[in-house]
Formats: C-alpha cells, structure tokens, sequence
C-alpha cells in the first residue's frame, strides 16, 4: 500500500465517478444487485478512508477503476463488481475476508480471496510465483477471479508513472510476461495490447519512445497512400453490393519491437507496419467465412495476392478463439499491403474472448483449456518451474499443425517437431530419429509452421540428448526430457551472456543468492521473467563506460557488392575508430554482401557510432548489432 500526503483528487470528483459507474450498469442491474454495489462501495470508500496511492489520490479512486473496468469493458455480474470494490480491502486494511464474508456472501468472499496476495512466512517459491498461482488455481471453479485480477492490474500499470524505476521494472515485467499472456489466452486482445505496451513504455522508455516516433513519422508520409487504398477497396466492394468498415490500423510500439526482435530486422526493413481491416455485419443471406471468401475472391480479382499469403483463420481459429481470413496484396504502390476480413461478430470476439459467450457451456469451453494441463504440471512438475511451465504451455502464440490422418494438434509458435512427437505420444518422442514434414525428410528439431503435414519415424535405440531441451517449448515435452536426463544445469553470470549489456544501454540488476550481480539489457525476456520471479531482486546498477575495459560485441551488415567495399567496412573500423576486430565473415550472393563482423567497444555510444559509420558507406543497405557474439 502506498501512502503521501497530499491528494490531487476532490471529494466531488470521487463522487462524480462513482455516481456516474452507477448509472452506466443499473440498467443491467436488479435493484438489490444495485443496493449491495453501493454498500460494496461505501464500505471499502470507508476501509481505505486514510490511505493514498504514490499518486497523491485517495486510495478509493483505485478500486473504483477497477470496478469500472469489471462492469464496462469486461461487463461482469454484480458479484464481480462487489469483489472489485473491495479487492484490497483484506490486503491493506483491518477488516478480513471473513468481515466480507458476512456482509457480501459466500461467492464475493471467494473472489476476494484469490486476488487477495497471501501473507506467509515462508513462499513455496517466491511471494510473486506463489501469488501467480494461487491466481491460477482459481480457474478450477470460475474465470471471474482471473478477470478482476487482470482490470487491477490494468489500472495499475496506467498509473505506474509514480513508482521508482526499479519498482516500475518489476511490475512491467510481471505485466509483459504473465498477466499479457493471460489475457491473450483468454482471447482479450485489446487488454493484451495495452499491457505489453505499457510494459515496453516503463521497462525502456527510450526505446518505446523511439518506436512510437518512427510509427508516428512512417504514419503521417504513407497516409495519402493507405487512404488512396482503402477508398479503392471500400468502392470496389460497395460496387458490389456489399456493405462494410474498410480501416487502416497501424501496429503499436510493442508489436513492431516483438517483430524486430524475431526478425532480427530494424525498424525500417520491417513489413507490414500497419494492418488493413476489412468488417462486414452479419447477413442473413451468407455464412461468415462465404462472405469472407466473396471479399477475397474480389479483392484477388483486382490486386495479385503474395502466393502462401493467405491465412485461414475462420476454420482454423487461434487457441484464444480469434477469427479472421488473412491476405497480403499488392498495391498499386508497389507494396506488400496485409488485410484482415472480418465480421464484426468476430470483431466483438476479439475484444471480449472468453467473456463473449455468457451461456454455461461457453465458459466451459475457456476452462477446460485450462483445467488439464494446470493438473498435469501440478502432478508432475517442479515448484520451482511451475509458472515457468505455464507459460510455456499456455501463452505462447500458437499454430495448428497435422498427423498424416488429418488429425489437427494445436503447438505453440516456434515449436519442433520434437514438441510434435511428444504431444502425440511420450514414447514416439522419447525415440523420434527423424520428421517427415510436408513430405520432406526433416531433422526431428526442425520448427514446424501453421499446416504443417508432420510424421514421426522412430528407433528404439533412439533415446534423449541433452540439447533436446534446447529444440522443445511445450512443457509436455520438456518435462519428459529432462525427467529422461535426470535433471538440468544452470549456470550464474555477472553479464547476462543472451542479451550482451553494454554501458549506455538501458540496463536492470539483479541480485543473486550469492550476492552476485547479474547485469541484463531492460528488454531481455530473461530480465523480464527473472522481475516476474523474484521482483525484490531487482537493484540499481551503475553500469557506466571505463575506459579501460573493453565488451564483445557484433554486427551485421547488408550490402550491395562493389570493389573495395569490404576494404572501406575495415578501415571504418580500424583506421577511423581505432578499434581492433576480432573476426569477419562474409559472402556474396548474387551482388548481395551479408557480412558479420566481431569487435570489442567500450559502451553502446561507441557501437552506435560505429554503425552510423558504416550506414554512410557506399552500398551499405542495412547495419544491425547482434544478440550473440562468438
């Protein structure tokens, strides 16, 4: 609980708040739901009569956030907005769950108890890991509990400017690695973007920023050419009858940084930074995915589509439930365009995921996507590695896969045909010697992609190697092969050896069991798992320029061939900067140099500079640093 002294926030306003909350939901309300909201109201306003938020506002204007959430966006029950009222009440103040037992019932008392943090003395695994699951277990009975913890959450990142630094980077990152996933699971998209993105914006700020500024500027010089396309595709469809919302959206911040980190590409050689929308209404008169193969029939007839660039999502829906037929095009610019079509059914689905069938069977289907793999990893997994493994099992983007027979098998994203075999049997994984995957003979390691074919050829003399584990995600296959293996290593690092931190760098420490301090770029996804971990770790590091110690580091560049061009990339580097290169490696494609170059800098502003050099040379197309350095 946060506590100051002053208050930016009127009594009035408060007033004028909640007042307003009430007469936006007592429409769908009886007049006792509306009676015991109020008293809800009135008594945590009176619980939390004395205490503050780091913002200077009373501590009520948080709860009443988060109840605004619960009835508007997630548009819940009564009994959810009572919980919402009251969700730090047991936590930050005297009365107990037992006194909101007695005064709200049974079903209100529950709610508050899963998003009330326990209080030991001694954490399972860690007080955030333990917090995580006992969340988690909630999905045994209903979905409400998770719901409310995710509107808390919301609202706390949207007021997160208050905290210290440190602070900040421990609950961006529980944001960016558990609550985001969650509610991309339950297929609450627009949640699931505020919150990466607001992560992103509080763990690196210069970036974000930097980000946002290249979208705002890539935005204002292509918006006459996105307008011209989306008049061109809105007439070509109201020609033929068919009436629907033609709209550009760009990416956000977090989804161009989630890409170049995968693509290992920068800003500007990434595609598709903005999305067409195609949404139709429901008729009568034509199924969903018919008018969404008319509109694609249309569109085809008058634009060439990128063979392999069309996605069927509408019979093959992601695991959060998303809908839509995807399609990339040309324009008459000259450029790749993606669109989307949807109907707005699908539009309100993916906005609300798991809340927008409210019929008994509908909330079945969310939780029993849950339900058994939640057993499997409390039956068989490690504590420590529980949410580890939940994650991995849950909350990655997922792609659908298929056994010769046509049998569909649902897989994270980037997962192998390992994670294949196992998914299909222990055994067949346990042996698996080789894929064949579309037909083509595959190393069993090889990275499956959406429609795939997949058969698994297996030997019994085949049996689990160590670096396995470094070709599975799914928690499945990865707890069979560690069990196989008896056990994993783990290794302690002063510098993180995945994101490689240079002084000048945003950078965040963290504080080992053995008082060591390991040093992590802010946007490295093990900083960000180790703040969802073990948040109280987390110190301020001054990891600053010396002039006497020198750090690894590498580059690649892309350029067109010319004589003397690998000459002008040394000299930039050992003539003009005075530095020392470690290796170079190089080779020529059809005129195209892909070069990769190692070398030892004093702080990123020295790599920077380093890179602007090289950018001004002659045929010089794309300049990037890399994670690794062999």
């Amino acid at each position: 609980m946060d506590k100051v002294s002053t208050s930016t926030v009127t009594d009035t306003e408060i007033n004028v708040s909640v007042t307003n909350l009430f007469k936006e939901i007592e429409f769908h309300m009886t007049a006792s739901d509306m009676e015991r909201i109020k008293a809800a109201y009135k008594f945590a306003r009176e619980a939390h009569k004395n205490q503050k938020r780091k913002t200077g506002e009373p501590y009520i204007i948080h709860p009443i956030a988060v109840a605004r959430i619960v009835a508007e966006d997630f548009k819940l029950g009564a009994n959810p907005i009572i919980a919402a009222f009251l969700h730090d009440v047991a936590e930050d103040t005297s009365y107990t769950i037992d006194d909101i037992k007695d005064r709200f019932g049974d079903d209100v008392a529950f709610l508050v108890r899963v998003v009330t943090k326990t209080k030991k003395d001694h954490y399972e695994m860690s007080k955030q890991l333990d917090n995580f699951k006992q969340m988690l277990n909630s999905i045994h009975y209903d979905i409400r509990a998770l719901l409310i913890k995710l509107a808390d959450r919301l609202h706390n990142m949207r007021t997160l400017d208050s905290m210290n630094t440190n602070k900040q980077m421990k609950i961006a990152g529980e944001t960016d690695y558990f609550y985001a996933p969650l509610a991309n699971r339950l297929g609450l998209y627009e949640i699931k973007t505020e919150m990466e993105n607001l992560s992103l914006r509080f763990r690196c700020p210069q970036e974000y920023k930097m980000l946002k500024d290249l979208l705002n500027s890539d935005e204002l010089e292509n918006c006459e050419q996105i307008n011209e396309l989306t008049d061109k595709i809105s007439s070509l469809l109201s020609h033929k009858g068919i009436d629907c919302r033609v709209y550009a959206r760009y990416r956000t911040p977090y989804s161009i940084w989630r890409k170049m980190k995968s693509t290992g590409r920068d800003f500007k050689h990434i595609d598709f930074r903005h999305v067409i929308h195609i949404v139709f209404p429901v008729v009568t008169n034509y199924t969903e995915k018919n008018r969404c193969l008319q509109i694609y029939s249309l569109l085809t007839d008058n634009f060439k589509e990128m063979p392999g660039g069309m996605k069927n999502y509408i019979d093959s829906p992601k695991e959060n439930a998303y809908q839509s037929l995807h399609v990339k095009l040309l324009c008459e610019h000259g450029s790749w365009e993606e669109i989307h079509i949807s109907s707005e059914r699908m539009i309100y689905n993916s906005k609300m995921g798991c809340i927008s069938d409210r019929t008994i069977n509908g909330v079945d289907n969310w939780i029993k996507k849950f339900k058994s793999i939640l057993h499997d990893i409390a039956l068989h997994g490690k504590e420590n590695n529980f949410i580890e493994n939940v994650v991995t099992s849950f909350y990655n983007d997922d792609i659908m896969v298929f056994t010769p027979d046509g049998k569909g098998v649902i897989l994270p994203k980037n997962a192998s045909a390992l994670d294949f075999a196992y998914d299909i049997h222990t055994s067949i994984g346990r042996h698996a010697q080789y894929a064949r995957i579309n037909g083509k003979l595959n190393s069993i390691k090889t990275i499956l992609h959406r429609g795939d074919c997949v058969e698994i050829g297996t030997n019994d003399s085949v049996h689990p190697l160590p670096d396995w584990l470094d070709h599975t995600l799914t928690y499945k296959a990865r707890r069979n092969i560690q069990y196989a293996l008896r056990g994993d290593k783990k290794s302690l690092y002063q510098r993180c050896l995945s994101c490689h931190p240079l002084p000048g760098d945003e950078v965040v420490g963290f504080i080992g069991a053995d008082k060591s301090i390991t040093v992590h770029k802010r946007d490295c996804y093990k900083a960000i798992i180790l703040a969802s971990k073990e948040g109280d770790s987390i110190i301020n590091v001054n990891f600053t320029e010396n002039p006497d110690i020198l750090y690894p580091a590498s580059i690649s560049i892309k350029a067109i061939d010319r004589h003397h061009l690998l000459k002008d990339l040394v000299n930039t580097i050992t003539e003009d900067l005075n530095l020392s290169i470690d290796s170079l490696n190089t080779a020529t494609t059809d005129q195209i140099v892909d070069c990769t170059i190692n070398f030892y800098v004093h702080s990123m502003n020295e790599l920077d500079a380093i890179i602007a050099h090289i950018n001004a040379i002659n045929g010089v197309d794309e300049v990037k640093r890399n994670d690794t350095f062999k």
